[in-house]
């Protein structure tokens, strides 16, 4: 993963390319490259990455932090694909699409437009279509 980013050392501002590949970061600085090992380095994974199984996923949409339901894209009854926009969640001054996790029906919708929410706190729930399963 490649990743661009503003550091300041010394009070002087740099602008540095990180390629990282498990417990080493090549970093570019001005032209030169520099190798930086960091043992025992637990790199974050990615969203997409962490929850690639889908068998570990549910089908149940919830927020982490509290917001307000801005829109509702779906209704009860519905089939939905992996990656479909369900509902604009507000939280934080920003509105952020909410994804189906799976694909599959709706069975529940535990929320409307304006609707505050809480913190993990089932928002709309949805039904595995049982296709995952076939694909493997």
């Amino acid at each position: 993963m490649i990743e661009t980013r503003k550091i300041i050392v010394d009070g002087e501002e740099y602008e540095v390319t990180l390629d990282r590949n498990k417990e080493v970061f090549i970093a570019t600085v001005r032209g030169r490259k520099f190798k930086i090992e960091v043992p025992e380095f637990q790199p974050k994974v990615d969203r997409k990455e962490r929850s690639s199984s889908k068998r570990s996923r549910g089908g149940t949409i919830s927020s982490n932090i509290p917001g307000k339901v801005i829109s509702l894209h779906v209704s009860k009854n519905d089939i939905v694909k992996e990656g479909q926009v369900c509902l604009i969640l507000e939280a934080m001054k920003m509105q952020n699409e909410i994804v189906a996790p799976i694909e599959g029906k709706v069975t529940q919708i535990n929320c409307s437009a304006g609707d505050p929410i809480e913190a993990n706190v089932p928002l709309i729930v949805i039904e595995s279509s049982g296709s995952d399963e076939s694909k493997s």
